[in-house]
């Protein structure tokens, strides 16, 4: 962190010069007229000068000048320009705009690149603080996004905080998630947990959904798209908030918040406490969890700085649904018909519910921002932030498959072909289905015999000791435990940009640091009767009893500085990066064109201490990336505009592809992947209606993918493939018409053309990280799966009066098609069949909103019912097993295929009071 600090006062020391401070500081909140909602991105400039500044998420300004009296004046895309004098600081509340056809430029400040409408020429929506709170109530948090085009969001297997973005087809681990600027992206394999962030749906003020290359200077992996999430910051209006949301399940969700307001001296602060519970729509998916938010700013009047502080956490703990279910299997067990509920890992111990599978984890958030505004024309912008993530999931561990009795988890096979023809694991199997895990606590026992061993420590004798290999000594091999295999993490990072205004041009230079280290290891969990385990993991020793075990719990400590099993190793990577943009716009702002470009360094390095005894560390290899990419934007008119963006990635790729044998080697045929980018847009700004529509190729060569998959005895397996090449080719368009006063209606419609274009080579490996076999999956002309590549949505908002307001949705998903299965044959031949096209869907939701006056404060009440027709329906599949008339099938599909369908109906009603 100190390095961090001398570098960046280094570059402020280099590059800038002590300047005048501002005299007046002028603030205020820019108003929807029609809608009394706050208008982000809107533009303020002090009358006569370039000096500016563009609203928040929340409507809101701040802007300095010099002058100690004077004009601005507040314009939108679309809205009439207002007029108004100051004289000295001074807060000029709510400004409310009209709409019009008339034009206003919009001014960028800070790290965060936000796309602005009619100027930057990227494919971009939006999504305002006031929608996400009233409409994500007990949903995953990033389905706010799925009604945007391109957009795919599922809930995956349906655990709390499980759910799954894509973007144009590609998955999240290459899309750009930023909160507040900052990438949030794993830096080791690029995914994004939502369990870690499902508190965003509390803090969150708004989010911009930029597709395609978007308009980051970071150099983010941006192949699909970037997806900027806003946070509050210290609040500078006193005042607060409460709510309860209760939902389907037993969910709960109580929610308190406070602002301070800003003082005479310039302080603020915010804060937030939440807390929910769930049983979950899956069977045995309880969670709980808490969202805390902290934040303190300081901006004193006439000052040319200001701070903001923030923190922010969501630890939780919940139950999941990790194997993947056979058509068969939902309609074979739970209740009759489909059984969306049914979930084959959970059951009972001691009458609670229990899980072999728990995900629990706390990922706080530090964020310290320092603005300096150093002359009219010139702004530093500057982010320091660290996280330290604590917490993994936990999964079976033993060879009971060995023994019928507990063997539970099938393997390559359903449930159906497991338990019902070939009669494994029926004894610890309750009449519905579900697990009876005093069963398997009571077979450990009684199958153990007392250890007879003499591992250097005589109190062993006479215990009862299993393991998932060793069998000397009376130690038993057939049992069942619960593992954690624990993914906790330290990382900081700084960002700092320099953003110039000279005339028609703006240029802006920046850093981009990050450093990370990922500690990966397995630890004891639940004995599941036993006294301990018997670990041969470590290589360095001829084995170790372990007797401890940790809390799968993210408050409570992980055993980092603990015993270990199976596995321990260390991945260190940094990131050093460089951005520079050069944007023109024209006197009249009818032409604006930018270029950017970003070079960066990562760095990788392993470390093992179980495995790799005679080197346990590597090398560092420092991998170079970059990109390049510009576009423009013309306004035909007041109301009609087109751009353009073109672009070049060549992307480091994944911790795994550097080491991909789990080892302390480096590939040897290591190579970036390259993305290749351009689109085209078109954008129609009326009254009454707006519509944008764009065209896009994207091509993506070199991929290196890792995936999971389960092994014998359900334990981890992973996959490995390289050299996959993709090509995404779409048509997107959003339109909103609004038909009068109180008539919204709004729609989007999304067709993709998203292929693999060449055959790829794979490797197996154990859950020992040991090979265990190769292959070619003949994917070429394959449809890219698990993403819909037809989607439309169409919607109505209907206020009635000043206090009811109605929304109705509706969403048609088509063109949906398999993945490519790790353990399936059916791309082991050159002559398949391709990819299993699933049945499309349509979904309706519906919600309504009642505001109202109680004890003189703004309240209202919400209920949303999602799939209210209670929709049947596949999101995914990962087997493509064709309907061959020998099995029977569902819609068209066999039903020994592996799927998650989506939820029923769902509900939620929501309570809140401002303070």
């Amino acid at each position: 962190m100190r390095k961090v600090t001398q570098t960046l006062l280094t570059v402020v020391a280099i590059m800038f010069t002590t300047v005048l401070m501002a005299q007046s500081t002028i603030t205020g909140t820019v108003i929807d007229a029609d809608l009394n909602s706050p208008l982000p991105g809107a533009n303020v400039v002090e009358k006569g000068t370039s000096n500016g500044v563009s609203t928040d998420f929340d409507g809101k300004f701040s802007l300095m000048t010099q002058a100690t009296s004077g004009t601005i004046e507040v314009s939108y895309v679309g809205y009439g320009t207002i007029t108004l004098a100051f004289n000295g600081s001074a807060d000029l509340g709510n400004i409310m705009l009209s709409p019009d056809n008339s034009l206003g430029e919009i001014v960028i400040t800070g790290v965060v690149d936000v796309a602005i409408d009619r100027k930057t020429p990227v494919a971009v929506s939006t999504i305002k603080a006031s929608e996400i709170s009233l409409k994500v109530g007990n949903q995953e948090f990033p389905e706010i996004m799925n009604n945007t085009p391109g957009v795919y969001v599922t809930k995956t297997s349906g655990g709390y905080g499980d759910s799954s973005v894509r973007l144009r087809g590609f998955d999240q681990r290459n899309t750009a998630f930023l909160i507040n600027g900052q990438p949030v992206n794993d830096m080791e394999n690029g995914w994004v947990y939502w369990s870690n962030w499902q508190g965003l749906s509390d803090v969150a003020s708004g989010i911009q959904i930029q597709r395609g290359l978007g308009a980051s200077r970071l150099a983010v992996p941006s192949v699909g798209g970037t997806v900027s999430i806003f946070t509050r910051s210290s609040q500078k209006d006193q005042g607060g908030s409460v709510s309860q949301i209760i939902g389907n399940d037993a969910y709960t969700k109580t929610t308190a918040a406070y602002n301070t307001g800003k003082n005479d001296k310039g302080w603020s602060s915010s804060y937030l406490l939440s807390k929910w519970s769930g049983d979950g729509y899956i069977d045995f998916t309880k969670g709980s969890g808490w969202t805390y938010f902290f934040a303190v700013g300081y901006a004193p009047e006439g000052s040319k700085h200001s701070f903001d502080f923030s923190f922010l956490g969501a630890g939780q703990w919940h139950h999941q649904r990790s194997s993947w279910v056979s058509i068969r299997d939902y309609q074979n067990f739970g209740d009759s018909g489909i059984d969306r509920r049914w979930n084959t890992n959970g059951g009972y111990l001691n009458g609670e519910e229990f899980n072999m599978r728990r995900n629990f984890y706390n990922k706080p958030l530090a964020t310290f921002n320092w603005d300096w505004q150093i002359s009219e024309s010139v702004k530093l912008a500057t982010s320091l932030y660290g996280s330290a993530g604590r917490g993994g999931g936990t999964g079976p561990r033993g060879q009971n498959f060995r023994n019928a009795d507990i063997d539970l988890y099938p393997f390559n096979i359903d449930l159906t072909e497991h338990l019902t023809n070939r009669g494994r694991g029926a004894a610890a199997r309750n009449a519905d289905g579900s697990i009876n895990f005093d069963y398997v606590v009571n077979h450990n026992r009684t199958t153990t015999l007392p250890y007879t061993g003499d591992l250097g420590r005589g109190d062993f004798q006479g215990l009862l000791i299993g393991s998932n290999g060793f069998r000397d000594d009376n130690v038993n091999r057939e049992v069942l435990v619960r593992r954690a295999s624990m993914n906790s993490h330290d990382w900081v990072g700084a960002i700092s940009s320099l953003d110039i205004d000279a005339g028609n041009m703006r240029y802006s230079i920046g850093i981009d640091l990050r450093d990370y280290t990922g500690y990966h290891y397995r630890a004891l969990n639940n004995l599941m009767g036993l006294d301990a385990y018997y670990s041969t993991g470590n290589q360095n020793n001829a084995g170790q009893i372990i007797e401890t075990t940790i809390d799968a719990d993210p408050f409570k400590k992980t055993g980092l500085k603990g015993a270990k099993i199976d596995y321990y190793n260390v991945g260190y990577v940094g990131w050093q990066g460089v951005n520079g943009l050069a944007e023109y716009s024209s006197d009249s702002n009818n032409f604006t064109a930018v270029l950017q470009g970003g070079l960066s360094n990562q760095s990788f390095q392993r470390e093992d201490l179980f495995d790799s005894p005679t080197n346990p560390l590597s090398k560092k290899k420092n991998v170079g990336g970059g990109y390049v990419k510009g576009g423009a934007n013309y306004n035909i008119s007041d109301a009609s505009n087109v751009f353009f963006n073109a672009g070049y990635i060549s992307r480091q790729p994944n911790f795994d592809a550097v080491f991909p044998n789990f080892a302390n080697d480096v590939n040897p045929d290591l190579q970036n992947e390259k993305i290749t980018s351009v689109e085209v847009g078109y954008g129609l700004r009326l009254p009454s209606f707006s519509m944008n529509v764009n065209v896009y190729s994207t091509k993506w060569g070199n991929r290196f993918v890792s995936r999971g998959f389960t092994n014998s005895g359900g334990t981890s397996g992973t996959a490995q493939f390289k050299d996959i090449n993709e090509l995404h080719n779409g048509f997107e368009l959003e339109a909103n018409y609004k038909a009068t006063s109180d008539l919204r209606i709004n729609g989007m419609l999304s067709v993709g053309d998203w292929k693999y274009t060449k055959d790829f080579s794979s490797t197996l490996f154990d859950d020992t990280n040991t090979q265990i076999g190769t292959g070619t999956l003949y994917t070429k002309d394959a449809k890219i799966g698990n993403a819909a590549q037809f989607t439309s949505y169409l919607a109505v908002n209907y206020s009635l009066g000043d206090h009811f307001n109605f929304d109705l949705g509706w969403r048609n998903a088509g063109n949906l098609y398999a993945d490519y299965s790790v353990t399936d044959s059916a791309f082991l031949d050159p002559n398949n069949n391709g990819a299993i096209k699933l049945p499309s869907y349509n979904l309706v939701d519906l919600g309504a909103t009642y505001r109202f006056d109680l004890f003189g404060k703004d309240s209202y009440l919400r209920l949303n019912i999602n799939n209210l027709f209670d929709e049947v329906y596949i999101s995914e599949s990962n087997t493509n097993i064709y309907a061959d008339g020998s099995n029977p099938t569902w819609k068209g599909v066999d039903v020994r295929n592996s799927v998650w369908f989506g939820f029923g109906t769902t509900w939620n009603f929501t309570f809140k009071m401002n303070l």
